[in-house]
């Protein structure tokens, strides 16, 4: 029995009308024509939700202030800490170590890996589970250039053309250069790749990229680097204490003006404590669960851009947190799927975007803002989306194509999580397309860092999708893995030659964080919201107005 509706599956024939010919087209080698870099720049300034000037304002406070950034940020950004400092007794060391490490997905761990393989002692704090985080949500690939007609170079000019020319080039370097690096790391800790009968690497195209250079393990990749990587620091227990449902809410700063470690809160004990160490990394990830321009998001529960936070506090500039990343295929239907990713694997193995009628009308593997832009423009401007029966828009991907390019069983050993996702409310993928439409995917702004994930505070790092610069304005798909895996690294070995460096140890302060509420309270912002906020806030109006009476 079929998921959809008979209304539904009526719209589907037309896709199934037409994908013979389509079919028979890609194994010529015939594809949809790519846009023009014109009309790239056409649609995505005209379609893409980061250029709509409705939604966004001015900051009033902090290193950035009078940005234009995305209302749900600049209030982030505005909000006094729900920390009361004259609480905090600053003469109490509740944990000590060379190194904190502030979040615990994929690059909190390598930074802990990395710091600890000096002999440090790390210690990591996390608001959830150690894993919970968007890097375990990852699905489609890693990418990385070890395959012959390959290097870093082509890597490095995709990614800088990906971002629309707008990153930072030292820190792409850093990126495409590290790249077959981790890809070696993460097979010595035990990670399990998609390889051919011969044993050599299985690599795809990903949208945007110029060479095939796309690892994966299954549509699970960001699941198996975090199970070797939560696995080995666990091999590494005496180092390495993680200390889960415990959020750091702000930096701790010393006399001199340099990182000292963090207040963190336990959420089961609703106590505050305090951590010292000599370098501290944010990798709290991203801001997904802050639903920019009302968009479900892909982002896991904690995604709520806390470093962001405690950092700007600090006193540090922010790059590039005007632009966010909508991944074109997230699941609008069943209601139950709403926002979650379909990886850009779908696409890289053949299947196609199509309308109501059953039309192809992009090309499947544009950049990620681009695919997006085309999409919306189908259904706002073209109409000829495909309505849910909750009144969503969206366009169908074609998965059964790839069963007729590949073979049959393809989609079931390549795309298993999607498989069963979809299965269990009745809809067989490898039969039936997928209703899809862009969603809230990734940060792609964020703390200011250099090549080696140092901010301007000494002491403090950065490392993955808490950072800027990396993937400038957009980024390509097998990136983000790449990024938390290359400077979390790169964080916690730099991180080890400033631990021990530090001979003297300030006298810690949270003076910082007085003098940014002061500046709230002179921008005559009231009645705001305390932030990190740490967890979203999905009660309806009517139970809030309940809570506050």
């Amino acid at each position: 029995m079929s998921g959809y509706t008979p209304e539904l599956l009526e719209l589907i024939k037309k896709t199934d009308a037409t994908r013979s010919a389509r079919v028979e087209r890609a194994r010529k080698g015939e594809h949809f024509p790519a846009l023009t870099m014109e009309q790239r720049q056409e649609w995505l300034k005209k379609y893409h939700p980061d250029f709509k000037s409705e939604g966004r304002r001015k900051v009033k406070v902090g290193p950035n202030k009078g940005l234009e950034l995305p209302e749900e940020v600049s209030t982030l950004l505005e909000a006094k800490s729900r920390l009361d400092t004259s609480c905090v007794d600053l003469n109490r060391t509740d944990y000590s170590a060379d190194v904190l490490v502030i979040g615990a997905g994929g690059a909190g761990s390598a930074a802990a890996l990395a710091a600890q393989e000096a002999g440090l002692n790390v210690i990591m704090t996390t608001k959830l589970r150690h894993g919970d985080s968007n890097t375990v949500m990852a699905e489609g690939g890693i990418q990385g250039a070890d395959q012959e007609g390959d290097s870093p170079y082509y890597h490095y000019l995709d990614v800088i053309g990906g971002g629309h020319f707008s990153n930072d080039p030292a820190l792409v370097a850093a990126l495409t250069n590290d790249a077959p690096l981790i890809i070696r790391w993460l097979e010595s800790l035990g990670m399990m790749y998609d390889k051919k009968p011969d044993g050599r690497m299985l690599v795809r195209h990903g949208g945007g990229t110029s060479r095939k250079r796309m690892h994966s393990a299954g549509d699970m990749t960001g699941a198996e680097i975090m199970r070797v990587l939560r696995d080995e620091v666990r091999n590494r227990a005496e180092k390495i204490k993680v200390l889960e449902f415990t959020p750091a809410v702000e930096a701790l700063l010393d006399d001199k003006g340099r990182a000292a470690g963090a207040v963190v809160y336990n959420l089961e004990t609703k106590e505050y404590y305090n951590i010292r160490a000599n370098a501290v990394i944010i990798a709290t990830g991203g801001n997904g669960r802050l639903h920019i321009q009302g968009f479900p998001t892909t982002n896991h529960y904690g995604a709520t851009a806390d470093g962001v936070v405690m950092a700007y506090r600090a006193g540090v500039k922010l790059k590039d947190m005007e632009s966010t990343q909508y991944h074109p295929t997230g699941a609008i239907y069943p209601e139950q799927n709403v926002g979650l990713l379909i990886t850009e694997k779908v696409r890289g193995l053949g299947a196609q975007i199509l309308n109501a009628e059953g039309e192809q009308f992009c090309f499947p593997l544009e950049p990620r803002d681009v695919e997006s832009a085309c999409i919306i423009r189908e259904c706002a401007d073209i109409k000829k989306g495909v309505v849910t029966p909750t009144g969503r828009p969206g366009v169908w991907l074609d998965s059964p194509m790839i069963e007729m390019l590949h073979g049959e069983g393809t989609v079931r050993k390549e795309l298993p999580a999607k498989y069963i996702q979809f299965k269990r409310y009745g809809i067989d993928i490898s039969k039936s397309p997928m209703l899809i439409y862009p969603t809230l995917h990734y940060q792609n702004g964020g703390i200011l860092i250099d090549e080696w994930a140092r901010t301007t505070v000494e002491g403090l790092y950065a490392a993955g999708e808490v950072t800027g610069g990396v993937h400038g304005k957009n980024r390509l798909m097998g990136n983000s893995l790449l990024d938390v895996l290359v400077f979390g690294r790169r964080a916690g070995i730099h991180a080890i030659e400033l631990a021990c460096s530090r001979k003297d140890s300030g006298k810690v302060t949270l003076k910082h964080v007085d003098k940014f509420n002061k500046e709230v309270d002179a921008a005559g912002i009231k009645g705001g919201i305390v932030s990190p906020i740490l967890l979203p806030d999905y009660a309806p109006d009517h139970v809030r107005a309940r809570q506050r009476e």
